[in-house]
C-alpha cells in the first residue's frame, strides 16, 4: 500500500507509453512473450568436464542460473513486476523451481523451492546456494518438506479452506498488504521460474507465466536435440544442442532492454568462465539496492 510491498517499492517516472500497457493487458497471460534459444551443449558439456577435474562440479541448470543472475546484475530493468497495474521495482533477486524429493523415482513426491540470490554471485555461489536448497527440501522426512508443501497440505485439508486462503492472500496482495512472511517463501513471488523438463526426458516448453504472484519470466529446459550442421571446412555433422523455451511478461521493460539482457545471458553461456569471478559492477534502480551474503564454506 502506499507504493511499498513487502517484495518490492513502485516505481515512479516510467514512460507513460510502457505505463499505460498494464490497463490494456491487465493480467500476465494477456502479455506473454515466447523465445527459443538453443545452448551449444557440447561446449558446455566441455567445460563441465574440465571444472569436475578441478574440484568444481556443475550442472546445466546451475549455468543458466547463474547466467540469469548475471544478466539482472547489469539489467535491474528485468527484474520488475506489475502488480494491480502498477510497476514494482523487486528488493530481491530470486529463482524457484520444483525438484522430485528421490532424483531417481519419477514417482516421488515433489517439492518447490525458492532460493535469493545476490547479484555479485558467481556461479559457484549460484551452485552453492542452489545445493543447499535442494538438500534442504530433499528426503522422505517431513522436516525436510519446503514451506509451500505443508501450507498446501494444510490448506486441502479442510474442504473449503484453499478457496479462502488463497482469494484472501490474492485480496491482500493486490493492495500490497500480503504477509511478507508468506511472499517470501512462496514461489510464485520470484524473479524467475525455471523448469528442468531434460532431467525427466520431456522436450523444452515455453511455459506459462502464473497470473497468482509476480513472476515475471519462465525457462524451460528441455531434453538434447540433435542437428545436422555444417562446419567450417564444409564437412557436415550432427551437434547436440540443450534447448530453452523462455516466456516473459512484455510489459515489465521495454524490448530493447530485453534484448540486452538476453545478449548478456547468452555471452555468458557462450563463455562460462566470465562467471567464476563477481561482475565488475552491479546496477540497481534507484534506491533498490540488496544483498544477501554468501553462504559459509
Amino acid at each position: 500500500m502506499f507504493g511499498r510491498r513487502p517484495d518490492g517499492r513502485r516505481l515512479k517516472g516510467i514512460d507513460p507509453i510502457v505505463q499505460i500497457t498494464p490497463y490494456l493487458m491487465p493480467m500476465r497471460c494477456d502479455a506473454q512473450v515466447f523465445l527459443e534459444h538453443k545452448l551449444d551443449y557440447e561446449m558446455l558439456s566441455r567445460y563441465i568436464a574440465r571444472k569436475g577435474a578441478e574440484g568444481q562440479k556443475v550442472t546445466f541448470m546451475q549455468l543458466i542460473v547463474a547466467a540469469y543472475v548475471r544478466g539482472v546484475s547489469q539489467h535491474p530493468e528485468i527484474n520488475r513486476f506489475i502488480k494491480n497495474k502498477q510497476y514494482y521495482s523487486r528488493n530481491n533477486l530470486s529463482v524457484s523451481f520444483t525438484l522430485l524429493k528421490d532424483s531417481q523415482n519419477h514417482d516421488s513426491p515433489e517439492s518447490t523451492v525458492r532460493i535469493e540470490f545476490d547479484p555479485s554471485d558467481t556461479l559457484f555461489d549460484v551452485r552453492d546456494r542452489m545445493i543447499a536448497a535442494v538438500e534442504a527440501n530433499r528426503g522422505e522426512s517431513s522436516d525436510g518438506d519446503a514451506f509451500v508443501d505443508k501450507l498446501a497440505g494444510g490448506l486441502l485439508a479442510v474442504p473449503g479452506l484453499a478457496n479462502l486462503v488463497v482469494g484472501l492472500v490474492r485480496l491482500l496482495d493486490r493492495y500490497g498488504l500480503a504477509p511478507g512472511a508468506l511472499v517470501k517463501e512462496l514461489p510464485f513471488y520470484s524473479s524467475m521460474f525455471i523448469t528442468n523438463n531434460a532431467s525427466i526426458g520431456l522436450h523444452h516448453v515455453w511455459h506459462h507465466i502464473y497470473n497468482f504472484g509476480t513472476v515475471s519470466a519462465f525457462f524451460g529446459m528441455g531434453s538434447i536435440l540433435k542437428e545436422a550442421t555444417v562446419d567450417p571446412e564444409g564437412k557436415t555433422r550432427m551437434k547436440r544442442w540443450l534447448p530453452i523455451g523462455v516466456t516473459v511478461d512484455e510489459r515489465v521493460t521495454s524490448g530493447a532492454h530485453y534484448a540486452a539482457f538476453f545478449a548478456d545471458v547468452v555471452r555468458c553461456l557462450n563463455h562460462p568462465e566470465l562467471m567464476e569471478t563477481p561482475p565488475e559492477s552491479v546496477r540497481y534502480d534507484p534506491g533498490m539496492e540488496y544483498h544477501v551474503p554468501k553462504l559459509k564454506q
